[in-house]
């Protein structure tokens, strides 16, 4: 597994962490060095923006996982 599948299965479990309802739906490849990350619970849908080097940059770096971890809290608790 790559840099890139590795830090994208550290988010989905983040957010499988916080809700397990929660839907998430990640690009392929990014967009301009930023993923646009759909999160849908029922009815609600709410997307957020992550940079390509923190979603690489995730499984190692605990910095960047407390702030990742945060958004996608705050994010949540939107739906």
């Amino acid at each position: 597994m790559d840099e890139m599948e590795e830090g994208k299965q550290k988010f989905l479990e983040v957010v499988k962490g916080t809700d397990a309802a929660v839907q998430v739906v990640i690009p392929v490849t990014p967009s301009n060095s930023m993923f646009l990350i759909s999160l849908t619970k029922g009815p609600n849908r709410k997307f957020m923006t992550v940079s390509e080097d923190d979603i690489i940059d995730m499984p190692n770096e605990a910095s960047i996982l407390a702030k990742v971890t945060k958004t996608v809290k705050d994010a949540i608790a939107g739906l």
